[in-house]
């Protein structure tokens, strides 16, 4: 694709990079086959090429976002199917960050759009503010219908009823910052202590302690680290969103230098939600501008990995539990376009005995996409609707995931249960079993 930036323009490194993206555009068109929102609205602006065009436009021509880009701009979901599909290596996801980010300082956004995003912004990251909005959601929660007949309320709709029936119990385990290995140890590594994940589901990184700690995997959760970072950051919030990636890259670096312990640095940092994995991963870029980080965050995300990957490189115990137990395997999208993480899970999956199931249409989002199911309820539904059908239709008796934002959102549109692929793997081998499944276990058993 030609482009018309000026010299000026261009020495913005954001602006440069995005001239490298467009430029590798050969207007095929391949992305609009497999881009979700294309699929469901048939709209050629709600496509990869279509919102190509219009980012090119903007920034070419340094206009600030108008109604019609901002909405479909925030209509993408970040799904980088994209990126999977495209012939020519078009890196859009480096694209749709810039927009986003140009967005957010040029378009004056509707009040109510406003604060639903300010407080998304400053409550999710949080533990503490959101442990206390899941309590205040869950009493709102019968009052959902009412705020989705206000206009420009159906985000606070969409929030209450992704809000938990009831809170999970914290982990014994979150302030400790040391989990020893068991017997000889083989590896030490760093485990992202993130945000919403442990308040709604802290027995998925119990599970992956358990796991690696038999394995002979000393942990280490660094004083310092937290929120990664993305659920801003694909806001187009950049500046929260890299004092997050600065953090993380500070805690980290410690424990890589060896100041935080005995010196014996990094194997990897293990992430258990791949919409984290997706951003750490690219920490080297976001921070590529900063003397004091590009190079810690080059490495840093050198060493980031899926806890999946991690494990594929080990062999897992033994399985303790009967073989042959039905599972549907989501590939969340941050995993298999933004990470290119594919036959890992399905692998170790199998390795111990599950049947894995692969539903049809596994390269299209499932609606969740960090907080595009509040911002965009009725897109997110219809996405949820279709992948939980699909899901459904190949029997499954559980449904694994390997990303916190697709358990939520899947879990809200069926009765399975859905775990995540390392809760399996801990069961498999010797942990408890994950909740929801004892109704499951004594089938099994029985059978």
């Amino acid at each position: 694709m030609q482009t018309n930036f000026s010299l000026a323009q261009l020495a913005d490194p954001q602006t440069a990079r995005s001239e490298q993206v467009l430029r590798a555009c050969v207007h095929c068109g391949f992305c609009t086959a497999t881009c979700p929102t294309y699929v469901l609205l048939g709209d050629e602006l709600d496509s990869p090429r279509g919102r190509i065009y219009l980012i090119k436009d903007m920034l070419e021509n340094d206009r600030p976002a108008t109604v019609e880009v901002a909405k479909h701009v925030d209509r993408c979901l970040s799904c980088l199917s994209c990126m999977s599909t495209c012939p020519s290596g078009v890196h859009y996801m480096h694209l749709i960050d810039h927009a986003r980010d140009h967005v957010e300082k040029t378009y004056h956004r509707p009040l109510m759009d406003r604060l639903t995003r300010a407080l998304l912004a400053r409550v999710l990251p949080n533990r503490a503010l959101f442990r206390l909005a899941i309590g205040g959601a869950m009493l709102a929660r019968p009052f959902a219908g009412l705020f989705e007949a206000i206009p420009g309320m159906k985000p606070v709709a969409a929030m209450l009823r992704l809000a938990p029936a009831r809170p999970a119990t914290r982990s014994a385990n979150e302030k400790v910052r040391r989990f020893a290995p068991q017997g000889t140890r083989r590896a030490r590594v760093a485990l992202l202590d993130g945000c919403a994940q442990p308040v709604l589901r802290p027995e998925i990184d119990e599970a992956a302690i358990r796991l690696l700690t038999r394995l002979g995997v000393e942990i280490v959760r660094p004083v310092g680290g937290g929120c990664c970072g993305s659920l801003t950051h694909h806001m187009g919030k950049e500046e929260p969103a890299l004092a997050n990636a600065r953090a993380n890259v500070d805690a980290w670096w410690r424990e890589i230098e060896g100041e935080g312990g005995d010196g014996q640095g990094l194997d990897a940092i293990i992430i258990t939600t791949s919409g984290c994995g997706t951003t750490i991963k690219d920490y080297g870029h976001m921070l590529r501008s900063e003397p004091a980080y590009a190079e810690r965050a080059a490495k840093v995300s050198a060493l980031a990995k899926d806890v999946s990957e991690f494990l594929a490189e080990r062999e897992l115990p033994v399985p303790v539990i009967p073989a042959g137990i039905r599972v549907a395997y989501h590939s969340a999208c941050s995993l298999q376009h933004g990470q290119r993480v594919r036959t890992a899970p399905k692998t170790l999956l199998a390795s111990v005995g599950f049947t894995v199931l692969e539903p049809a249409e596994g390269h299209l989002c499932c609606g969740s996409a960090g907080t595009y199911n509040i911002l965009q309820p009725e897109i997110a539904g219809r996405l949820r609707a279709r992948k939980v059908a699909n899901i459904e239709r190949t029997d499954p008796q559980i449904v694994a995931a390997g990303n916190i934002g697709c358990m939520t959102q899947i879990g809200g549109g069926t009765a399975l249960p859905v775990v995540h692929t390392v809760e399996l793997l801990d069961w498999a081998t010797g942990g408890p079993s994950p909740a929801g499944l004892e109704r499951l276990s004594f089938a099994v058993a029985a059978e």
